[in-house]
């Protein structure tokens, strides 16, 4: 058995941060969802439609940049029809996201059946000059999309937006009492609305990654459960975009652990190395549970929870 050596170390980190993007990406959208109080278990869905949207458009034009814009705008679109269905006409959230997510998962599978034996063009290198070719941090750091630091970048707005702007903090007491914002006069389901729709096409980015450079090709459920640790960790992180980011990543690092241990000639059966990130989350999800105190502090309280502004 071969040790780890300071290439496979920085080719691990590079992993984490490509696999966690994925994840970090879908749980910031849906962070914004149960901040403005609607509940969304449709992101399984909706990452999968914009996955195929995104490739179909790379696929066509060549541009990635319109394959993200594509993933994002579906991804939205999806949103917006459980937006419309749980805030206007009032269905339950909980169905309503988990249909969302099964007819998802069969749109994609119709739409992507042309693309399955598609391949994109060229993918290109992104280095920062001065930075990539450093030793360790070069690979480790500095040769990633631009939407990974994107992905750091749009964690720090977000928790600008939610805590310091006037903007974020009407979004929070709409989730926290819709009852009190709509006495105050804030349009309460048009400012869901607008959360859900944000937080579907972040999913949408999501999505539009995992098949344009994570992968990058089609193939009907990519998304493997991405959709539902996304869900699982923004409990985890307690509704706080900085602890987003850490829980993505460290479900990005067992991810990649599975390969690097497979790598070293571990005599582990692939199964279990396969189903560690997801026991991983279940660990985490059940040491959270130990203190139900904390999660009721931190939830918000209207999270799930019908308005009727009529009543």
């Amino acid at each position: 058995m071969s040790m780890i050596t300071p290439d496979s170390a920085a080719l691990l980190i590079a992993a984490t941060l490509n696999a966690g993007t994925v994840v970090a990406l879908a749980s910031l959208g849906l962070l914004l969802n149960e901040r403005s109080g609607v509940v969304n278990l449709g992101a399984e869905g909706m990452m999968l439609v914009a996955a195929i949207a995104g490739f179909a458009t790379g696929v066509h034009t060549g541009s990635d940049t319109l394959g993200f814009i594509a993933g994002a705008v579906a991804g939205s679109l999806m949103a917006s029809l459980l937006g419309v269905l749980v805030i206007y006409l009032n269905t339950n959230q909980y169905a309503t996201g988990l249909a969302l997510s099964l007819f998802g998962g069969g749109l994609s599978a119709f739409l992507g059946l042309p693309y399955s034996q598609e391949r994109l063009p060229a993918r290109p290198h992104f280095d920062i000059p001065g930075l990539a070719d450093l030793p360790f941090v070069g690979p480790a750091l500095f040769r990633h999309h631009p939407l990974v630091y994107g992905t750091l970048a749009l964690t720090l707005a977000l928790s600008w937006f939610l805590y310091r702007s006037r903007a974020g903090l009407v979004l929070r007491a709409v989730g926290e009492s819709p009852e009190s914002a709509h006495a105050l006069g804030y349009p309460v389901q048009r400012i869901r609305l607008a959360a859900v729709m944000a937080g579907g096409a972040l999913c949408g980015l999501a999505g539009a990654y995992l098949s344009l450079v994570y992968t990058p090709f089609w193939v009907d459920g990519m998304v493997a459960g991405k959709g539902w640790i996304a869900l699982a960790l923004t409990t985890f992180a307690t509704w706080r975009p900085a602890r987003v980011l850490l829980g993505s990543l460290l479900f990005g690092g067992v991810t990649m652990l599975q390969f690097q241990l497979q790598g070293q000639g571990i005599n582990v059966p692939s199964q279990l190395l396969t189903a560690l990130p997801y026991l991983a989350t279940i660990v985490v999800l059940v040491l959270i549970s130990r203190n139900p105190m904390w999660i009721r502090i931190n939830m918000p309280a209207s999270l799930g929870k019908p308005f009727h502004p009529g009543a």
